[in-house]
């Protein structure tokens, strides 16, 4: 199947709740696993978001999970640190260091997001590449990725009753398998799936590593199932959804280790 991405510019002010026309989105749920995995990732994050340390410690909380979510980040794309050494500021690698950028920036970036998706994308790239691409390339897609970017826009600043995971899933695979930079791409997607999961309201205090999930499922089967949603046939699609739902899920439980931790202090 091919996802029903529109052409758009991408600047939309922020919908209703609910579609006022078809959803685009909705036919992804009927793909086999998908509406399940879904569920089961919504109810990960729930158990996380219950966790008596956020009452008092979210702040915290967020914080580690932003320093995990990049190290696994960056170990998808190759480059695996130990947290140890990111922890105490011993990595220099610029694809880590691209990472450690995005995650930090993240949090000034959720209320732009669904207003002006490519303004968020340029700035991601720009944390994500400097010292990895040319200046004048850093933040600019290329021409060729312009019409399927601008559908994903449309995507993105329209309204679904579509789980937010599913969206998220949207929105990492295309970027992923567009690869609109050129470089860091893999970093940008699974920034701006994160996005997606906090403005969308899944996970709205950032607590939950679901770049963790990814890469404790394993970096061949995350090629793998990005592999068969760049493929676009429902198996595909379907494999992919149900990746991320199921990294979705196994982010949550590290978002729970992190509590515990802090609970014993």
């Amino acid at each position: 199947m091919t996802i029903p991405l529109r052409p758009g510019a991408g600047r939309a002010p922020r919908p209703a709740a609910r579609p006022t026309g078809p959803d685009p989105l909705a036919p992804l749920l009927e793909l086999p696993g998908v509406a399940a995995a879904a569920e089961g990732a919504r109810a990960a994050v729930d158990r996380l978001l219950g966790h008596k340390v956020l009452r008092r410690e979210s702040a915290g909380v967020s914080a580690e999970s932003a320093l995990r979510g990049a190290r696994a980040s960056a170990a998808l794309e190759g480059v695996d640190r130990p947290l140890a050494d990111l922890r105490a500021g011993e990595v220099t690698d610029p694809v880590v260091q691209g990472a450690l950028r995005v995650s930090v920036g993240l949090g000034s970036m959720v209320e732009t997001w669904e207003r002006a998706p490519g303004q968020v994308l340029a700035r991601l790239h720009v944390l994500a590449a400097t010292d990895l691409a040319e200046p004048a390339d850093l933040g600019r897609p290329s021409g060729a990725a312009g019409p399927r970017l601008g559908g994903l826009f449309s995507l993105i600043t329209g309204a679904t009753t579509v789980p937010a995971v599913v969206v998220a899933g949207v929105v990492h695979g295309e970027l992923a398998a567009l690869a609109p930079f050129g470089v860091q791409d893999g970093v940008v997607a699974r920034a701006a799936a994160r996005l997606v999961i906090i403005s969308r309201g899944l996970d709205r205090k950032a607590v939950s590593v679901p770049e963790v999930g990814f890469a404790e499922l394993g970096r061949d089967a995350y090629e793998a199932a990005l592999a068969g949603y760049r493929s676009g046939g429902p198996a595909g699609v379907a494999g992919w959804l149900v990746h991320c739902c199921r990294a979705t899920e196994h982010g949550a439980t590290e978002g729970l280790a992190i509590c515990e931790s802090l609970l014993r202090g």
